[in-house]
């Protein structure tokens, strides 16, 4: 795909490169992910066996672990097999791999429920957030919200225990601050000078995640004044909430709440797909409409949230705009790497870079 007009998204196109870690250069690195994606191979195969009312579901489930597997093993013999070699790419491979045995939205029922389970917690989350007179407070709340809402990660070994609990639970869990990166003063700082005029947001995962962290905290931008472009998956991948799931999620937020309902009826909030089809975050080859709209509304805030598209990709891209990048880092290993323990924060506010 043709990197159409990405000046106004990316500081400098020509020098992005999305992926934090390059597996190729870091054997340690390398090896670990393998390893780690290899074990996450029978938890795909469990979940899909839950499914008893599909005859076909053991053998097609046994067809995507071997196919996965042996993909793993090609890239131990041979790195340079798909030219590249990240993170992004091997959990590329892992939805190749499903949607060739037919698996094309394997959390599908699991999304619905959690997404319906999250909204009808929705109204007492807001006048919680309402309650909180003090704005600095109230804006720790929206982004404790985010980030423990992110915790909600059917891709991540480590939070498997939580995935049954709610958001509270996932508060206590998450890092306290100080944060391993930590610009929440330098974003309360920006919200004293400015309000943005439109902010385009990269959403993760369906249920608490999207419906209880990231709609209090967009609803938060809306009072403010900021127009909001929601911006998700285009296809399944993992329990990560797709464009059309999201259309359904804030319909239903906008019975529950009249300022998202008077944002969807001014056209000041809207979904669109981001284009993707995996759980990372590739800049360059968002669709060409979503490019388009963002630079016809003037995006003047990017908010790249999870793992997936903040940590493992776009850590360290720099944006044309001033942006904030969200997540919980839920894997041991790359805590450490991180310096931090397991459940570290980031968040990183980075203002658009001064024109020179």
């Amino acid at each position: 795909m043709e990197h159409f007009g990405l000046s106004h998204i990316l500081s400098e196109p020509d020098k992005y490169s999305p992926d934090t870690l390059d597996l190729l250069a870091d054997e340690d690195a390398r090896e670990y992910w393998l390893n780690t994606c290899e074990k996450l191979v029978d938890k795909y195969v469990n979940f899909a066996l839950t499914n008893k009312d599909d005859p076909t579901i053991e053998i097609r489930a046994l067809k995507f672990k071997t196919c996965y597997v042996e993909a793993l093993k090609e890239l131990r013999v041979n790195p340079l097999a798909h030219g590249q070699l990240t993170i992004r790419l091997l959990l590329d491979i892992n939805e190749t791999c499903l949607r060739a045995q037919g698996f094309f939205d394997l959390w599908k029922q699991q999304k619905k429920f959690e997404n319906e389970a999250a909204l009808a917690n929705l109204a007492s989350r807001l006048v919680e957030i309402d309650a909180f007179v003090d704005e600095r407070q109230r804006w720790i709340a929206l982004c404790s919200g985010v980030l423990a809402g992110n915790m909600f990660d059917w891709g991540a070994q480590a939070v498997t225990s939580i995935l049954d609990c709610g958001l509270y639970e996932a508060l206590q869990k998450i890092q306290k601050r100080p944060w391993l990166y930590d610009c929440f003063d330098k974003w309360i700082e920006k919200l004293e000078k400015t309000v943005h005029h439109c902010a385009a947001v990269f959403v993760d995962n369906s249920g608490v995640d999207v419906v209880l962290g990231i709609l209090p905290f967009v609803r938060g931008l809306l009072l403010r004044g900021t127009s909001i472009i929601l911006c998700a998956n285009e296809w399944p991948a993992l329990n990560d909430i797709t464009n059309a799931e999201l259309e359904n999620v804030l319909q239903s937020a906008s019975h529950i709440c009249p300022v998202i309902a008077g944002a969807i009826a001014t056209g000041n909030l809207v979904v669109r797909s981001s284009g993707q089809r995996g759980p990372c975050l590739d800049l360059r080859t968002i669709s060409v409409d979503l490019a388009t709209e963002m630079k016809i509304r003037g995006v003047d805030l990017i908010i790249l949230e999870g793992m997936g598209r903040a940590l493992h990709t776009n850590l360290n891209a720099r944006l044309a705009v001033d942006s904030l990048k969200l997540a919980v880092v839920k894997n041991a290993w790359l805590a450490q790497r991180l310096g931090g323990p397991l459940f570290s924060v980031i968040f990183i506010y980075e203002d658009k870079p001064s024109q020179t």
